[in-house]
């Protein structure tokens, strides 16, 4: 076995996980309301996590289904092993970047700024 044929498998291993997650949030947002998980900065919940939940729940529904495509035309076989894991690739960033840019919008600086200015003058 050569280190690239070890590689592929755990790449292509390691789409379950990322699938199963990311669906997993979804799911939970989605279907169980659960928002303890929307836009997180440093662990905590922005002001309004219910106004951001149907973003994240769409990034992570659109993700995932991504990954899931991915996995079944590598096991249908139709797909060779460069477009796929440019395509896991790219989907895993950019699902990565959308998060974050929710999570800077959740969060924003200049109202805490604004909050903090308010109650000095208090």
């Amino acid at each position: 076995m050569t280190i690239s044929i070890a590689i592929t498998w755990i790449l292509f291993l390691g789409l379950f996980p990322i699938a199963f997650f990311w669906l997993r949030r979804a799911w939970r947002i989605l279907v169980g309301r659960d928002f303890s998980e929307v836009a997180l900065k440093g662990g905590v919940s922005p002001a309004d996590p219910e106004k951001y939940a149907p973003y994240v729940a769409a990034i992570n529904l659109v993700a995932g289904g991504i990954v899931v495509a991915v996995i079944l035309m590598i096991v249908i076989g139709g797909i060779a092993y460069d477009i796929w894991s440019a395509i896991a690739g790219s989907t895993i960033w950019m699902k990565f970047l959308a998060d974050y840019i929710l999570r800077q919008h959740a969060h924003p600086m200049w109202g805490k700024k604004k909050q903090a200015a308010s109650k000095d003058r208090l």
